[in-house]
């Protein structure tokens, strides 16, 4: 068999779960101020970054767990779409942020705007 044959999907699971794991961190510390942000304290629930943690919290843990895949990082990719437009556009330059922690957050949302076509990878056994 082929290298990439053989580690492809495997190397796509371990996307999958990382990326899963980052939207669950922006989930928990924007519901539960665990890890603590300074941004997201005293944050409502029904506000717009509330509503956004609710989607990470619960998308990030089925892409964790590779449950419902191309459709949770279908709706994953529209928030990050609507939260970049709402947070970064409007400071980028060339449309594309500078700051360190933006150009994460970028290659994030391209992450998970690249699941919902190629799925979760190896299938869990």
């Amino acid at each position: 068999m082929e290298f990439s044959t053989i580690w492809a999907p495997r190397i796509l699971s371990v996307l999958r779960i990382v990326d899963g794991l980052i939207m669950l961190q922006y989930g928990t510390a924007k519901l539960f101020g665990w890890p603590a942000i300074e941004i997201f304290e005293n944050l409502k629930w029904l506000s717009l970054f509330g509503i956004a943690g609710m989607f990470e919290l619960v998308g990030g843990t089925l892409l964790i767990l590779g449950l419902f895949t191309r459709p949770v990082a279908f709706i994953l990719s529209g928030e990050m779409a609507a939260a970049y437009f709402i947070g970064h556009f409007h400071t980028a330059s060339f449309r594309l942020s500078v700051k360190a922690t933006s150009r994460s957050a970028f290659a994030l949302r391209f992450c998970i705007l690249l699941s919902p076509a190629v799925g979760r990878g190896a299938s869990m056994r």
